[in-house]
């Protein structure tokens, strides 16, 4: 008879996203937890495309369509950056208010002509993610995290991604792109949503070896 550990470790979850830097750090965030982690391009999920109001929305839309797809348990995160002296723009836009064929260099230095001028304490801003997990039996779950900060002058740091260089996290006193990925997972808006995502899993998992 296989062990608990041995049954929960062919449990599969699809993440809905092509993004890189979003996979490592939700392979990261998740490792603990005793399931295989699957990227869009590895379930063969289609591209679907982010029409909701709100980050919840969108994270849906991901979960549910990659669920759908696959007849797996599907992950779906939308996040953004929302500053303040921007009326919190650009929000659900922030990886593509800059033109659909804009880099991440090209975002962070249109955030910074739009900020120029702007003083250093009214530069406050925040990373805001949704997390959502589709279970093929039609329900859905949610959490949701935040990581407020402020724009620096300038970029700083090569590590992270999207707007990291950009990003002043007072508590440790650099850009986000300056800390090591550990560092940065300890306290990003995406790892206080999977953190709850992670909760859920395990009490899912916990039911499923009960039964």
């Amino acid at each position: 008879m296989p062990t608990s550990s041995e049954a929960t470790r062919g449990v599969e979850l699809v993440v809905a996203t092509r993004n890189p830097g979003k996979m490592r750090e939700i392979r990261a965030i998740l490792a603990n937890l005793p399931i295989t982690i699957l990227s869009a391009e590895e379930a063969g999920v289609p591209d679907v495309h982010e029409t909701g109001a709100t980050f919840e929305e969108n994270a849906r839309l991901k979960a549910t369509a990659a669920c759908t797809a696959t007849g797996k348990m599907a992950l779906g995160e939308d996040s953004g950056i929302e500053i303040d002296a921007l009326g919190g723009r650009p929000g659900v836009l922030s990886s593509r208010f800059a033109g659909p064929r804009a880099t991440d260099e090209d975002r962070n230095r249109e955030i910074l002509r739009q900020l120029a001028g702007v003083p250093p304490r009214q530069r406050t801003a925040r990373y805001r993610a949704v997390a959502a997990l589709a279970l093929p039996d039609g329900r859905v779950f949610t959490a949701e995290g935040r990581c407020e900060g402020l724009i620096a002058e300038r970029p700083a740091g090569e590590g992270g991604f999207g707007y990291d260089p950009i990003f002043y996290y007072p508590p440790y006193g650099c850009t986000m792109a300056q800390v090591p990925a550990e560092k940065k997972n300890a306290v990003s808006h995406r790892a206080k949503a999977l953190a709850g995502i992670a909760d859920i899993l395990r009490a899912l998992l916990a039911e499923e070896q009960a039964a």
